[in-house]
């Protein structure tokens, strides 16, 4: 073989080298240590179909709970109130989404635990004005799951902590209010953000997880080339 061939195939192989070590794969004599936290340059080793965290049906259970909530509010209101007037409640406690673009699959992970967790006080005060909401009941078992679903997907998961009961309380005394009306509109509100909550989180997980799934494909393709 002459030396330009040898010099293109040594670039190949190494180029190759590369963009597995990019994916996570492990490389001989290359260091196995995991990214920290919040680190964009690595994610978590690369996972099958049924592995996938946006594939998991715990996000089904969960949604669909929330997605009966609008259907509720009409049928208790009569349509006399719009649903989309719950935006004039605002709930200054409420957690931020997952960003859909420019957010590593870790920090989103990081946020949709402590969103959940934020929520999973907020419905204290949904169950205080609907204490027999089945909703509440649902989500208030399928957020749990879901947490420890993510937890165990996350590389660094002690990164989150849980709430104290001071945090608990504040977030608590803010939603309070002397007037019926306003603090049902509140609770209902809290419903409605939930829901957009972890829609937006799932489509968030599940643009990285396809990113992730196709960077492994592509890498594959030049090896079996190679």
């Amino acid at each position: 073989m002459s030396p330009p061939l040898n010099a293109f195939w040594l670039s190949a192989v190494m180029l190759c080298a590369l963009l597995l070590c990019a994916l996570g794969a492990p490389v001989e004599d290359a260091p196995t240590d995991s990214p920290a936290a919040g680190d964009p340059s690595g994610e978590e080793e690369e996972e099958g179909p049924s592995d996938l965290l946006s594939t998991s049906g715990v996000w089904d259970l969960i949604l669909g709970a929330t997605r009966r909530h609008q259907k509720e509010f009409e049928d208790e209101f009569h349509n006399q109130v719009k649903y989309e007037f719950l935006e004039d409640y605002k709930v200054s406690s409420l957690p931020a989404h997952c960003l859909y673009s420019n957010f590593t699959k870790e920090a989103c992970l990081q946020r949709m635990v402590q969103g959940l967790q934020i929520y999973t006080v907020l419905l204290r005060q949904v169950e205080k004005e609907y204490p027999n909401s089945l909703i509440c009941a649902e989500v208030r078992t399928y957020s749990g799951q879901l947490i420890n679903l993510i937890q165990r997907k996350m590389r660094n998961p002690g990164q989150v902590t849980a709430l104290t009961s001071s945090q608990e309380v504040q977030l608590l005394n803010d939603l309070d209010n002397p007037n019926p009306f306003q603090r049902k509109m509140t609770a209902h509100n809290i419903l409605r953000q939930l829901h957009y909550f972890l829609l937006k989180g799932k489509r968030a997980i599940t643009k990285r997880e396809k990113i992730r799934g196709t960077m492994a494909n592509d890498s594959l393709g030049i090896f079996q080339i190679l």
